[in-house]
């Protein structure tokens, strides 16, 4: 059987995609994170992490800022506790805050900051303790349900 040179190529060429098309999956489920800018670590404590993941964003505007490095259970103050890597072009006020949000009404969730006014820098190793716990949408349900559970029987005396 003889082999020509196109056959070679054609079979580089193939591989090569398979190595793009692979490449791009990876980045969009957030499981490879290509960063080569150094940054800092900060730390935050949370009632109820609801769904975040490690690789989810930070974003402040809109505008991705960081990534959640870690997830942790403190026993101590029985919280979730993550640790974020900030990019180090992003440097916010010690007074902010985070909430952890969700993009659209079932997405990916991810952790929005908001700026505050002090004039102290976040920092290597600061913990930010302003933050808002994720809303999980069972919980409210539940409440729903619950409150609506209460009208009826309470409209029955």
């Amino acid at each position: 059987m003889q082999h020509s040179k196109n056959d070679i190529w054609v079979g580089l060429f193939v591989l090569l995609g398979a190595a793009a098309l692979l490449f791009l999956a990876l980045q969009s489920a957030n499981l490879l994170q290509l960063n080569w800018r150094s940054g800092y670590t900060i730390a935050a404590r949370f009632d109820n992490i609801g769904g975040l993941k490690p690789q989810a964003a930070v974003r402040s505007a809109g505008v991705v800022v960081g990534r959640v490095q870690s997830i942790a259970f403190d026993d101590a103050t029985y919280q979730a506790r993550v640790t974020l890597e900030m990019d180090q072009r992003y440097v916010f006020p010690k007074d902010s805050s985070l909430k952890i949000l969700t993009s659209g009404l079932l997405g990916d969730q991810y952790i929005g900051i908001e700026a505050g006014f002090e004039e102290a820098r976040l920092a290597e190793g600061d913990t930010v303790t302003a933050t808002q716990s994720a809303v999980v949408l069972e919980n409210l349900i539940g409440q729903f349900l619950y409150g609506k559970a209460e009208e009826g029987a309470g409209g029955k005396k």
